[in-house]
């Protein structure tokens, strides 16, 4: 197992994860639940939701430095 390979496989873990929590996202809009009230209902607290930003931004840092990485070829085959 080569340097390229453990970055490929990291790469696509997270991409996979990246698009995990940006579905894990609360909306930031109110959407078709303000017309009945219950927008409040189901809100999440606030330190979850910054823990799940810190997060997601870690791993879009980590995909797009692994994007660069590989598609610049800097690792040898």
């Amino acid at each position: 197992m080569t340097i390229t390979n453990v970055v490929e496989i990291l790469w696509v873990v997270s991409a996979i994860g990246l698009t995990v929590l940006v579905l894990l996202h609360s909306p930031k809009g109110d959407g078709i639940g303000a017309i009945g009230g219950q927008a409040q209902l189901f809100s999440s607290t606030k330190s979850a939701e910054t823990t799940l930003n810190r997060v997601t931004w870690t791993l879009t840092v980590l995909f797009l430095g692994l994007t660069v990485v590989l598609s610049a070829n800097w690792l040898p085959r």
